[in-house]
């Protein structure tokens, strides 16, 4: 799979987190990687690996990135964004404040890639002027 594929995956898993209680994500993830649209045969046990591997590690800072967002939002809170925007916003976050292998820049791009694909109208433009304030940072 291609970095872009993986990325798209955590996005689908993480977005769960919206639905589900944190008991019932275990769950979830097998349901989640038994799904024969998202994960093909053809789908190696590394690239699994690594999906699950980056939410988990996501799941374990998300009240600490979530704080870390209402911080930088101006005029907005985790708790009045759209939940497709908030997902995105919160991958990226994760990318550039703790994933020292994806440059701030690529996650930027990426995360403004998935609201064009997932979001609505303005979603592109409203999560890359969030993550906008955590480039400034460096």
């Amino acid at each position: 799979m291609s970095r872009r594929e993986i990325r798209e995956r955590i996005f689908k898993l993480l977005f769960r987190v919206e639905f589900y209680k944190a008991g019932e994500m275990e769950e979830q993830k097998e349901l989640f990687l038994e799904d024969a649209e998202d994960f093909p045969e053809e789908v190696s046990e590394k690239d699994k690996q690594e999906i699950t591997g980056k939410y988990d590690a996501i799941a374990t800072k998300l009240s600490e990135i979530d704080e870390m967002i209402d911080k930088k939002a101006v005029g907005w809170s985790t708790r009045r964004m759209g939940k497709v925007d908030l997902t995105i916003i919160r991958l990226a976050v994760y990318e550039i404040c703790f994933d020292e292998q994806i440059p701030t820049g690529v996650a930027i791009n990426e995360a403004v890639e998935l609201a064009k694909n997932y979001g609505q109208d303005g979603s592109a433009a409203f999560v890359n002027g969030v993550l906008a304030k955590f480039a400034e940072k460096e």
